[in-house]
């Protein structure tokens, strides 16, 4: 009896200090992202500032509850996460990642309506670059690159776009660790006609920008044209909502940068809209709940998990979630 007892008490032990990988192995990218998150917390409490981010990103996803739904088709039990506490920090990459996949979501949405509404517009995807500014300067390079867009927009070449949205992207120069590497990603909906009369050449949305930005030196500008649909250009969309500075991308850079950076873009916005475009660039950037931020992967019809049967709880020490917790996590 007392073997058989050790044996159930084991068993019990086991599943109550269950990993979240184990249980749900596609959940395992919660592991990853949070300990990005860490990562970025436990910096900005070393250098002593934005502490307040700092605090927030560390009680972000600390537990996560899961209900199970049922596939109705298949039978097939599915876990889903219903329940957690999102700090919504600008840097923090769980909340990052989540809020670009929320608005793709909603982009989608509207395509069918945009496609039917322009059937034969197709997309285009345009990158301006400026020269690399110290990151010292990179508020006042954004400042002037907003400008200088407001005048390209302008310009008779453009006059044909129907719509745009528009990304900022920034990156660290990979020789001079002190500068910084700003850019635009432009998706743009545009006439059939573009690509025959109104056909814009790549030598001639270079100069355009260059005339705009009012700096011949700019090199270069990438312009091409995306094949496959409204879906496809939906799926360049989510390359450019996931553009700005990717977290894990981010916590690789040098202290001194990292924190210039932020200071830098602090209350800037990396997003906006035009022509037939610019309504529906506010409907999907609208403000995200709790749910919006978990259901990311769900269908609108697919049956919602409601109550918490298995919760997860984040361990700093080892760097994974695990259903039971330990004194001191």
């Amino acid at each position: 009896r007392t073997k058989a007892t050790n044996c159930v008490n084991n068993t019990t032990e086991k599943q109550l200090d269950q990993a979240l990988s184990d249980y749900s192995p596609k959940d395992a990218k919660w592991d990853r992202d949070r300990s990005i998150t860490q990562d970025m917390s436990e910096f900005l409490y070393a250098v002593q500032r934005y502490e307040r981010w700092a605090e927030r990103m560390d009680g972000c996803t600390r537990s996560v509850g899961f209900g199970e739904i049922m596939n109705p088709e298949t039978g097939e039990i599915i876990k889903k996460a219903v329940e957690t506490f999102f700090c919504e920090c600008r840097h923090c990459t769980m909340c990052d990642g989540r809020k670009a996949l929320v608005r793709m979501g909603r982009f989608r949405e509207h395509l069918p309506k945009i496609e039917q509404e322009y059937p034969k517009a197709r997309w285009i995807l345009l990158t301006l670059t400026v020269p690399n500014c110290p990151v010292k300067e990179l508020r006042a390079t954004l400042g002037r690159m907003s400008k200088a867009w407001q005048r390209f927009s302008q310009r008779k070449h453009f006059k044909p776009v129907l719509g745009w949205i528009r990304a900022t992207e920034v990156t660290q120069e990979k020789k001079r660790k002190d500068y910084a590497h700003p850019h635009f990603h432009v998706l743009m909906l545009v006439p059939q006609r573009m690509f025959g009369k109104d056909y814009v050449t790549h030598a001639e949305w270079l100069q355009l920008w260059r005339d705009c930005y009012r700096d011949q030196s700019i090199t270069s500008v990438d312009v091409r044209s995306i094949r496959g649909g409204a879906m496809r250009g939906a799926m360049e969309t989510l390359k450019a909502f996931n553009y700005s500075m990717k977290v894990d991308d981010l916590i690789n850079r040098t202290p001194e940068w990292i924190l210039e950076y932020m200071n830098q873009v602090d209350h800037l916005r990396f997003m906006a809209g035009g022509g037939v475009l610019k309504d529906v660039l506010k409907k999907i950037d609208e403000p995200m709940s709790t749910e919006d931020m978990l259901n990311i992967d769900d269908d609108n019809d697919e049956p919602k998990a409601k109550e918490v049967i298995a919760r997860f709880t984040w361990r700093p020490s080892e760097r994974r979630y695990r259903m039971k917790t330990k004194k001191g996590d």
